[in-house]
């Protein structure tokens, strides 16, 4: 730790004695992270600066305790430039999508599907002309809206093969090299902002800023304040968030395996916390107001092209948002009457994202929540209510887009668009979200353990769903978690130092689930009615605490899907610490679920036998895109196994 002596000016309302010289706390630290993934090679080279500078003011007006913290991080990433050929601008190349319909070359590059010069069904078919009457351009630079079969991977190919289902190319090189599928302010990163994400317009290198004192009241209670970029912790409970919503979450750092401190992403925040103390019916009491007024930020999911994209989202949003801008080639998608399914183009306009909707700043789209919380008789509780923006984004179908049968709006001098039901173009929304719950925590000393509960009911909240027209409904959603804590000697490991045992039961019930049989699925919300993710840490401690082995274990039940983190911290000096690991994943990996190609939005060239105008899904579904619901986090990232190294140093 690196200590520096920092003097204040005299202000104005605190007398000198009021205002001690004292030290500023400042810690430097360097970190190392590097991670190579199975089959890919390096995967993280990530180097960070971590400055802390803490100052205790001492009584400043009519504030007691007034404190400052600065907290600065700095970051950049070398794997986009020492393995650019798989996130770099090297990334990608030309790709093939599946064609199951009996012809030959029933496997076809991207832009030789139906309706490409190259594929002779196109010729005829609902009687338009040949030659790429869709509108989709692959083949001549020179015009607008190019999509050439460069610098792509087909959606999902690390995961899974097409297997009968749909899928389609997606861009993967950085956003200054290769603006397609790009969201203008939302997954549009460049080379720079992804290997240094906190050098951005939003000035992330200050990770945290913030003021703190108090102001101390004649009967012994207090009014706590903390005004600045912070974080701020709801719950009790780990990896899994549940009442903890208040902050984004970086999901592209570590997927969610990282700490959630190194991984939410601090705001400008005002907390206000009147601290009564002891009552007639509490052992302690506070209530607590926070404002989170900066402008709305959602998750970083990962933008497709980087190491970690959780549940692949980030690429199917950029595939998606090519086609609409560019068009482009859809795998196994239309029925001509022959055995299997034909690869088909659309061109733009059609299919695809339109366009992000991100909130604004005003005071209506600021966030609010107020806490009541406790301690009775040994146990803690709290009583929590938010209001705030879904940080998750939802597809919200029903915009106007190009009927691509039409053979007048397949071009770009159609009238006005319209919207079609059942169609899968979206914009993309963050819906405004209700919270209620609460958490409690209590000792039991005979079974030397603590239990932590925490629960939370939302309303607002927005999930795919192939019943509804605009292919999205709301729910409200139950969560729970229940943890155990406890130290336990292993003698057989440790004769001398008890063992931490950790253990978790995450729920998540939706409320107003929808889900119908159909003659060739099952159509609905993607999402399950109910699951369980089961947690488990064991961690031990050698060598006076400096050598500490653990394992971190996460079961999802319904999508069969495990992830084991073994790993070992070696304190080797006060200053120096090594981390060795593992990140494996087992299970059923891929899911299916309907992919809405059995809708009929453009009847009746889009209708299946029996079909009717406007008719939703007949349920026949695959992989892609709606399967990574039922995978989860874990499932969805089952090739992505990794050896880890992480090296810190304090200054």
């Amino acid at each position: 730790m690196l200590t520096l002596a920092v003097g204040v000016a005299h202000t104005g309302g605190a007398a000198a004695g009021d205002m001690p010289n004292e030290e500023a706390r400042v810690d430097v630290v360097y970190e190392n992270a590097t991670f190579a993934r199975r089959d890919v090679g390096l995967s993280k080279f990530r180097n960070t600066l971590k400055i802390d500078i803490d100052r205790q003011l001492g009584r400043r007006g009519a504030f007691d305790d007034v404190g400052v913290n600065l907290k600065l991080r700095g970051t950049f990433d070398g794997v986009y430039r020492l393995n650019d050929d798989t996130y770099g601008n090297k990334a990608g190349g030309a790709v093939r999508l599946e064609n199951t319909v009996g012809i030959p070359g029933s496997s076809v590059a991207h832009g030789e599907g139906l309706g490409s010069p190259t594929n002779p069904l196109t010729a005829g078919l609902a009687g338009l002309p040949g030659g790429g009457a869709f509108g989709f351009n692959s083949t001549d630079p020179s015009a607008p809206r190019y999509n050439p079969n460069e610098g792509m991977v087909v959606l999902g190919e690390h995961l899974h093969r097409t297997d009968g289902g749909v899928a389609f190319a997606v861009p993967v090189r950085p956003c200054d090299k290769d603006s397609r599928g790009c969201i203008k302010d939302y997954l549009d990163a460049t080379r720079q902002e992804l290997e240094s994400p906190e050098f951005n317009d939003r000035w992330d290198f200050i990770r945290e800023a913030y003021v703190t004192g108090s102001v101390p009241f004649d009967d012994g209670s207090s009014l706590f304040m903390k005004v600045g970029k912070q974080q701020v912790v709801w719950g009790r409970t780990d990896l899994f968030r549940v009442l903890d919503v208040i902050n984004p979450v970086d999901y592209s750092r570590n997927n969610i395996y990282d700490e959630l401190q190194d991984i939410r992403i601090p705001m400008w925040i005002m907390q206000a916390e009147y601290r009564a103390g002891a009552t007639e019916t509490f052992d302690d009491l506070n209530f607590a107001v926070v404002w989170n007024f900066d402008k709305f930020r959602p998750h970083n999911i990962g933008q497709c092209g980087s190491p970690n994209v959780i549940l692949d989202a980030g690429c199917f949003m950029r595939g998606m948002k090519n086609l609409w801008d560019n068009g482009g080639t859809v795998a196994n998608f239309a029925n001509l009457g022959l055995p299997g399914l034909a690869a088909t183009d659309f061109g733009p306009n059609q299919i695809g994202i339109r366009k992000a909707h991100l909130p604004s700043w005003s005071l209506a789209n600021t966030q609010l929540g107020v806490k009541l919380e406790g301690q009775k008789s040994g146990v803690g509780f709290s009583l929590n209510a938010l209001t705030y923006r879904s940080q998750l984004p939802s597809l919200r179908g029903g915009i106007p887009a190009r009927n691509p049968f039409d053979p007048v709006g397949a071009v770009d001098t159609t009238p006005q668009p319209h919207p079609y039901p059942y169609l899968i173009a979206f914009d993309v929304h963050f819906p405004r979200v209700n919270l209620i719950g609460g958490s409690m925590d209590l000792q039991v000393d005979a079974i030397k353990s603590v239990f932590r509960l925490e629960a939370a009911l939302t309303e607002g909240e927005e999930f795919p769903n192939g019943l509804r027209k605009r292919l999205f409904s709301e729910s409200r959603v139950f969560r729970y978690v229940v943890g155990w804590d406890r130290p336990t000697f292993i003698p057989f490991l440790n004769k001398t130092r008890a063992f931490l045992i950790s253990a978790q039961l995450f729920g998540q019930h939706l409320l107003d689930h929808e889900l119908e049989d159909r003659p060739f699925g099952k159509v609905g919300m993607p999402d399950w009615k109910d699951n369980n993710i089961f947690t488990l840490l064991l961690k031990g401690f050698y060598m006076n605490d400096r050598l500490s082995p653990q394992v971190i274990m996460a079961h999802d039940v319904r999508a069969e899907a495990t992830t084991i983190a073994p790993s070992i911290d070696w304190l080797v000096s006060d200053n120096l610490k090594l981390t060795v690991g593992a990140n494996v994943k087992v299970g059923r990996g891929a899911r299916k679920f309907d992919d809405c190609r059995t809708c009929n939005p453009f009847h009746p060239f889009s209708a299946s036998p029996g079909q009717g105008p406007n008719d939703g899904s007949l349920g026949l579904g695959g992989f892609e895109p709606l399967g990574r619901f039922r995978a989860g986090p874990i499932g969805m990232a089952q090739e992505e196994d990794e050896l880890q190294f992480v090296m810190q140093y304090k200054f």
